[in-house]
């Protein structure tokens, strides 16, 4: 007898549970089909809202495959280049200038002497270089412009540039020794600069010593 009892128990608790878990199956389902009616019903919704439309094409269909490249500015960098150009000119008389010596030295006004005595020891490091070999003016000019800009970007402040002995000139004449100096005497960024040493292409090219980049 007490058997049985014990099976009787057990087979009502199995039909609770038999119980909970259909009512869970129905609240499940009843959620599914609630979330259905509302996702039918949106959609109803957004084309009642756009109305009528016509397909595009196939041929008419643009795929990107890869984000598009961002848009270039090609108006700012013309003006950018322009400036550049701008900025110098061949006209210049760079012994209107104070500062100059001899030996192809230059300093802005307020820059000390001992700046130069220093450039000329080679006590500042030398950061990075510009070669304007074989370039024929316009196209150094352009180039030293760009060179020196994102000299100052980057912080540098001691640069070399080299201009070449005009070994290889018509009439072996150094045509861009002195029109590197007169471009340089006309930049901003450009403090001081002196012939190098030897050891670093000597009467063929300039040690220049650039302003600090300003922070904003």
């Amino acid at each position: 007898m007490a058997t049985r009892i014990k099976d009787l128990a057990q087979l009502a608790s199995l039909h609770e549970a038999l119980k909970h878990d259909a009512a869970s199956r129905k609240k499940v389902e009843a959620e599914q089909q609630r979330a259905t009616v509302a996702k039918a019903t949106a959609a109803d919704e957004f084309r009642a809202a756009v109305g009528a439309v016509t397909p595009l094409a196939i041929r008419q269909r643009v795929e990107h495959d890869r984000p598009p490249h961002p848009p270039v500015a090609h108006k700012r960098l013309e003006d950018d280049q322009q400036v550049l150009i701008a900025s110098v000119s061949d006209e210049f008389e760079i012994d209107t200038l104070l500062h100059t010596d001899a030996d192809l030295s230059f300093r802005r006004p307020g820059i000390g002497p001992d700046v130069l005595r220093k450039l000329r020891r080679g006590e500042w490091v030398i950061q990075d270089h510009l070669d304007l070999h074989g370039l024929r003016v316009d196209e150094a000019r352009e180039l030293l412009g760009q060179f020196l800009r994102e000299a100052l970007r980057r912080g540098l402040r001691c640069v070399r540039v080299v201009h070449g002995k005009g070994l290889g000139s018509k009439d072996r004449q150094p045509v861009l020794k002195g029109k590197a100096r007169v471009w340089l005497a006309q930049r901003d960024e450009v403090i001081a600069f002196c012939q190098a040493r030897p050891a670093e292409g000597g009467s063929g090219a300039l040690v220049v010593l650039l302003r600090p980049a300003s922070r904003s």
